[in-house]
């Protein structure tokens, strides 16, 4: 049974947060899964992955982490055709519109966004936003 790698990159722990309410939600529906800061990620593994996720925060202008994770999401739109990614993250201001144009992004390089969209919270995940980070984590492990 291969594992599902939940990639994220954190500052304030919000979006490490989630990572650990999907990781909990594959292991939920009986596949393993670990979450992996993204620098501790090794992306050759990641290729060899069906299925997997990435999580970040908004950023400065609703932008993605500039120094680790918008050059290894850059990197994974060169083999994301064909996978199957979950995105998640956090965010303090603005509307969301980071994660518009990162599903826009993988949905650009062939990925298919699993249940259609990013989970995205505004500060510190609630237990609604927890409940949806699970359920992306079922959705994963069944895709």
């Amino acid at each position: 049974m291969s594992k599902i790698s939940v990639v994220f990159w954190t500052q304030g722990g919000n979006t490490e947060s989630m990572a650990n309410a999907i990781v909990e939600g594959i292991k939920e529906a009986g596949k393993e899964a670990e979450a992996v800061f993204v620098s501790d990620m090794n992306i050759d593994e990641l290729k060899g992955e069906g299925v997997f996720a990435l999580g970040c925060p908004a950023m400065g202008a609703e932008v993605l982490e500039e120094s680790e994770m918008e050059p290894f999401v850059a990197d994974v739109e060169g083999f994301a055709s064909g996978k199957k990614i979950g995105l998640f993250g956090s965010y303090g201001w603005g509307d969301g519109q980071w994660m518009r144009d990162w599903e826009a992004r993988m949905s650009g390089a062939g990925a298919t966004i699993v249940g259609g969209e990013g989970v995205i919270c505004q500060e510190a995940p609630d237990a609604d936003a927890m409940e949806q980070c699970k359920a992306l984590g079922k959705a994963l492990a069944n895709a």
